[in-house]
């Protein structure tokens, strides 16, 4: 039976962003809040979470994350969840990069217990921040009843790990899971789902935890994007640079220029692991029998990027 705590993972974000112009949405510095004092501005949350503990893991901008502040979060993840007395943990985390933050994590972490990431996007010098209020409805869906794997929530609404995805550059309702939709709706501080919450990894969790402990260099794998008039060159130069992985942006169900998929098939047969994704927002690659590049099993290129580096890992 799984205790009362709730953790408080910081890694920065516009939800710790501060502007020297109240009401300045756009012209703010991310990640200047330390995630103790966000907390302590939120009325309620306490009451509501129990045991609330902090801790800073990162102080980022999320434009800027990578496999370093990936590992610190992930390990500090998998050592909280085996703690009996934590029933949840909730990560603050900007919204450029939440989705792949997100993916990745679900792709590591047993999350037998729910990983909510949440975030903002106003500054907490906003007029009318979001940040609170996406907070109190992470720790509501971190102490719901039967909460399991690695969530997201933003605006009310609550999306897995797989299919969520930023889908807007400004306004507060920035988040969809597309044509599946949201996992649940945060209403009043009562969680309302809409689909089951997402299994965990179970025994393929520790294995991966232990690569990533240990890992020395991340894999190196890029996204190019096929379009009107695409080239082949930058396949050309990504390989003898020494790439590891290219995922491709496709247009439509997986098609690509021409030139740029010569490029790819090359790369493919000098030892280069390629996968295809597609640019559209909804829907996925439906794979073809004969395909030559693998198809990236419903993934969008971010996520598709990052399930190929950890196969790499492997």
């Amino acid at each position: 039976m799984s205790g009362q705590k709730i953790v408080v993972l910081g890694t920065g974000g516009t939800i710790a962003g501060t502007s020297a112009q109240a009401g300045d949405n756009i012209g703010y510095t991310a990640a200047q809040v330390g995630v103790a004092r966000l907390l302590e501005a939120v009325p309620g949350l306490q009451a509501m979470a129990g045991t609330l503990l902090a801790e800073q893991v990162a102080q980022i901008d999320s434009k800027d994350m990578d496999g370093e502040v990936w590992r610190a979060l992930a390990l500090r993840c998998a050592h909280h969840l085996t703690d009996p007395e934590v029933r949840g943990i909730v990560i603050t985390h900007g919204t450029d990069t939440l989705e792949e933050t997100a993916w990745f994590l679900h792709q590591v972490l047993d999350a037998r217990k729910p990983v909510v990431l949440t975030c903002a996007m106003r500054p907490a010098t906003a007029l009318t921040p979001d940040g609170p209020q996406n907070l109190l409805d992470a720790v509501a869906v971190a102490t719901a009843p039967g909460a399991t794997g690695v969530l997201t929530v933003a605006a009310g609404e609550v999306h897995g790990a797989r299919h969520v995805q930023k889908v807007h550059p400004y306004r507060v309702h920035a988040f969809t899971s597309g044509d599946v939709g949201p996992l649940a709706f945060v209403e009043e501080g009562a969680v309302r789902l809409t689909q089951n919450w997402p299994p965990s990894l179970d025994g393929k969790a520790q294995i991966a935890i232990e690569k990533i402990a240990n890992i020395a260099t991340w894999p190196r794998v890029e996204i190019v994007v096929s379009h009107a008039g695409a080239t082949g060159a930058v396949v050309d130069v990504l390989v003898r640079d020494g790439v590891q992985g290219l995922v491709v942006a496709c247009t439509g169900n997986g098609t690509i220029h021409h030139a740029l998929e010569a490029a790819l098939v090359r790369a493919q047969a000098a030892g280069v692991k390629v996968v295809r994704s597609t640019r559209c927002p909804l829907g996925q690659v439906l794979p073809k029998p004969g395909d030559v590049l693998a198809d990236s099993r419903g993934l969008s290129p971010v996520k598709a990027r990052i399930a190929l580096m950890l196969d790499l890992l492997r």
